[in-house]
């Protein structure tokens, strides 16, 4: 079907759309915190926000997608992105600004993110993990686009000009694309899941609610697992530039370039390579035997990050393999969840286990920073992270995988102890 192709399209272009809110905002702290006379943990507070409304409300932004439609929610989400930057231009103190950037910011984005995911699984259950990953790599280099023109517009007139004008820009865009998007109706459900390859990634037999899903054992694993790979990735994100000083490289140069900076763009790179490669990997040899090449990889790097920091050129490469390891996550999990429990109610379920992500913000962020302030050292944040990446690879093998061999094994009628539910009639939406 080659319309599925142009769905992944518009779904790339939405989340590309939404992508700059968290990438760039690095750009906007400084001129803020001199607008608005405000420290700059005040400012960042517009950040947190963002990122947990994105996370946190997610579940409930998929049972809206679900009910409302996806075409209708999605444009409803980019125009509350644009429009959350359009406000920020005209925020005159920190509490406008973490309304319009962090909270309309953090429900637009939210929608789309988790709108897109949920839409690529049900075109793609033959390919479900190159689908969702092309859509994360979408929103994970997006900000690729915006970061050089914005900062242009910063330097030559000022944040409120960049801010009216991109959320205009990238508000119009993103409308425009979810306006293309719709389901497939269930002639063509029932011929693209004859495309699944049974030999690695089966399907179940029936599809689950959420509420169905979170009683399950098999659930709570992949939360469990998405939680400490996320704490891993945010971790690094959020606290680069901490210990990237407390280690000697903040002023090092590397092929000419500073150390930081230089390891920031290498990661953008692998952080969006990544994630449809590994997902691409999945669909051929399974999805937890590539779990376990993956966080072994991350485990294993980290390690060696560790052991070189005062290598400046091997901690610049070692970070691109670290975000080699991490940013797939975002297509393995919500493949492997559709794959377990069922594409109807794909958009919600994903939504529940994207709470980890929020919850991997806090043990990344705040947790982690107190580690280091109660330890004086970031080598036990580093252990710490490192046992997670192996921790999870172990429960990928050995835990994963024999339970859902399990599940997806059962009989239909065993599967069904649930009054199943009747086959959906999808509008096109």
């Amino acid at each position: 079907m080659k319309n599925r192709w142009s769905q992944l399209a518009l779904g790339v272009i939405c989340m590309m759309a939404i992508s700059s809110p968290q990438y760039v905002w690095a750009l906007f702290t400084k001129p803020l915190t001199a607008a608005l006379g405000v420290s700059l943990p005040a400012i960042q507070v517009t950040f947190s926000l963002l990122v947990l409304l994105q996370a946190f409300l997610s579940p409930f932004q998929g049972f809206l997608i679900e009910k409302f439609g996806t075409r209708t929610l999605l444009a409803t989400g980019a125009a509350l992105t644009g429009l959350s930057w359009v406000l920020s231009a005209y925020a005159g103190n920190v509490g406008e600004l973490y309304l319009a950037y962090g909270v309309l910011g953090g429900i637009g984005t939210g929608i789309i993110y988790v709108g897109v995911v949920g839409h690529m699984v049900q075109w793609f259950p033959d390919r479900r993990g190159l689908a969702t990953g092309l859509a994360a790599a979408g929103y994970g280099s997006g900000a690729i686009l915006t970061t050089i023109p914005i900062s242009h517009i910063i330097a030559a007139s000022n944040y409120r000009h960049a801010l009216l004008e991109f959320g205009i820009i990238l508000g119009a865009v993103g409308i425009l694309a979810a306006l293309g998007l719709r389901k497939p109706d269930t002639t063509a459900l029932a011929a693209l899941r004859t495309r699944v390859k049974t030999s690695t990634n089966s399907e179940s037999a029936r599809d689950y609610t959420p509420l169905e899903m979170v009683k399950t054992p098999i659930f709570w694993v992949l939360f469990a697992m998405m939680t400490m790979m996320c704490t891993s990735g945010l971790m690094v994100i959020s606290q680069m530039g901490a210990f990237t000083k407390d280690f000697g490289m903040g002023d090092v140069l590397v092929f000419g370039v500073a150390a930081l900076p230089l390891a920031l763009s290498i990661d953008r790179i692998t952080n969006g390579f990544t994630r449809p490669f590994f997902g691409w990997v999945s669909d051929r040899i399974g999805r937890e035997t590539t779990m376990v090449i993956a966080f072994t990889l991350e485990g294993a790097a980290m390690i060696a990050w560790l052991f070189t920091r005062n290598d400046p050129t091997v901690f610049v490469l070692m970070s691109g393999v670290v975000f080699f390891g991490w940013g797939e996550i975002f297509s393995l999990f919500p493949a492997t969840l559709t794959d377990t429990f069922g594409t109807r109610h794909a958009t919600t379920n994903y939504g529940v286990l994207y709470i980890a992500f929020g919850v991997g913000s806090v043990l990344g962020g705040p947790v982690a920073a107190l580690l280091h302030d109660a330890t004086h050292s970031w080598i036990p944040v580093f252990e710490a992270i490192i046992v997670m990446n192996f921790l999870t690879a172990l429960l990928a093998q050995f835990v994963l995988r024999p339970a859902r061999r399990r599940w997806l094994a059962r009989p239909a009628a065993v599967h069904d102890t649930v009054e199943p539910h009747p086959a959906p009639v999808l509008a096109q939406a």
